[in-house]
């Protein structure tokens, strides 16, 4: 979790919303990625589709069964659908999204685990970037 959030970090100080991901294959981080909404124009580019795209580059497959993702957000209706469409099985999150509204009717705790691993240093640097935002 804290390369992920060593990730986030990097999101924050880019404008990014800042949220970072690492995937992990055998005790091995092989992907990482962070928020690249803004500087991308892209709405899809959250940091576990970056991590994702970024592990199967590295492992030349689509499939990464064997792996493990880290994110410092409890990921989105978006993003769990391409962690379940590349077969992740674990997936460890530091803060949770309470910005999601169907999620919680909508789970799918049958193809993913995840876990919630109770991280202050994950919230702290969401609710700073979003004060610092509402400074501006």
């Amino acid at each position: 979790m804290k390369m992920a959030l060593l990730e986030a970090k990097k999101a924050y100080c880019e404008d990014e919303i800042p949220v970072g991901c690492v995937i992990v294959h055998k005790n091995e981080i092989i992907a990482c990625g962070y928020n690249e909404k803004e500087s991308k124009n892209s709405a899809i580019r959250h940091a576990e589709i970056v991590a994702i795209e970024a592990a199967c580059g590295k492992l030349g497959s689509w499939r990464l069964d064997d792996c493990d993702l880290y994110v410092t957000l409890e990921p989105c209706m978006m993003c769990l659908g391409a962690i379940i469409e590349a077969r992740i099985k674990n997936v460890y999150f530091g803060t949770k999204n309470n910005s999601k509204q169907m999620y919680d009717k909508i789970r799918v705790k049958s193809f993913v685990n995840l876990i919630f691993v109770n991280s202050g240093s994950c919230s702290k640097i969401l609710s700073d970037f979003f004060v610092n935002k509402r400074k501006k």
